[in-house]
C-alpha cells in the first residue's frame, strides 16, 4: 500500500499546461482528452480547510490522460525532471506494460516531460522509451540523457498555446507511417 503525504502538487506546471492545451483542443474539436483520476483513500484530513492530510493509493494508476485525437485513440503520462538525466524508476513497468498493450490496439501511447532547468518540453515515443527501457533490463544504465532525445520531438510553446504537444504527436504519426510494418 502506498501512502501519499502532500506530494500531489509534484508536476503541477506541467499538468496545469497540459490541461490548458487540452482545453484548446477540444474548443477547436481537435481532440478530447481526459485527466485519469489516481484513486486514493483518504485516511486524515483538516477539519478547518476540509483537505486530506494523508491517503493512500487504492491501486496503481496508469497513464495521467487518455483520449483521442482525431479517432487516434492516445494515452500520454506527464513528467518533469530537474535535472539532464531521466532515471527509469520514475516510470513503473505496469505503465509500460499498459502502454505497451494500448499501442498493440491501435492507439498511440508517449510521454510529455518537462526538462525544468532547461525549460524545455519533450514528446517521449513510447517506441523511444521502449529502446531505453530494453537497454534497463539487458544490464544498461537506468536512465537516459538529454543528449540522446530525438531533437525533432522538443515541443516549441507559440502564442496561445504553450504546450502544442499534438504537433509532435503529428511528428510521431508522420514517422509511423514511413516505417515498413
Amino acid at each position: 500500500m502506498s501512502t501519499w503525504k502532500s506530494r500531489g502538487l509534484r508536476g503541477s506546471t506541467l499538468e496545469e499546461l497540459i490541461n490548458r492545451a487540452n482545453e484548446k483542443y477540444l474548443e477547436n474539436h481537435l481532440s478530447l482528452i481526459q485527466k485519469v483520476p489516481t484513486p486514493i483513500t483518504p485516511i486524515e484530513f483538516d477539519k478547518g480547510s476540509r483537505t486530506i492530510k494523508l491517503a493512500y493509493f487504492d491501486k496503481k494508476s496508469t497513464v495521467d490522460y487518455i483520449g483521442v485525437v482525431q479517432g487516434i485513440p492516445v494515452c500520454f503520462d506527464a513528467k518533469e525532471c530537474a535535472v539532464d538525466t531521466f532515471t527509469l524508476a520514475n516510470i513503473h513497468e505496469h505503465q509500460v506494460r499498459f502502454m505497451e498493450e494500448f499501442e498493440r490496439q491501435g492507439g498511440v501511447a508517449f510521454f510529455l516531460i518537462h526538462y525544468t532547468t532547461r525549460g524545455v518540453f519533450y514528446y517521449l515515443t513510447f517506441r523511444k522509451l521502449h529502446e531505453f527501457w530494453k537497454r534497463w533490463e539487458d544490464g544498461g544504465r537506468r536512465s537516459f540523457r538529454f543528449e540522446e532525445i530525438e531533437m525533432e520531438f522538443i515541443i516549441d510553446p507559440r502564442p496561445g498555446m504553450p504546450l502544442p504537444y499534438l504537433d509532435a504527436l503529428q511528428t510521431d504519426l508522420d514517422r509511423r507511417s514511413e516505417i515498413p510494418v
